[in-house]
């Protein structure tokens, strides 16, 4: 078993979601599409990054 719990990735998840949410809302407000699909890009890596960590933690109380 693996001591990596997952904390790491759902710690990188949330910062992911928060800037992508920064980058998001800035694009948004400033009509910078480009900003806006950047944020989109890192908010989705940011929820796939924190699923992760709750497989890891779901897999370790098994």
């Amino acid at each position: 078993m693996s001591n990596d719990n997952g904390l790491g990735d759902k710690i990188k998840g949330a910062v992911s979601k928060a800037k992508g949410e920064v980058k998001d809302q800035v694009g948004n407000a400033t009509n910078n599409t480009s900003l806006q699909a950047e944020g989109k890009v890192d908010k989705a890596k940011g929820a796939v990054q924190q699923k992760v960590g709750e497989a890891k933690d779901d897999h370790n109380r098994h």
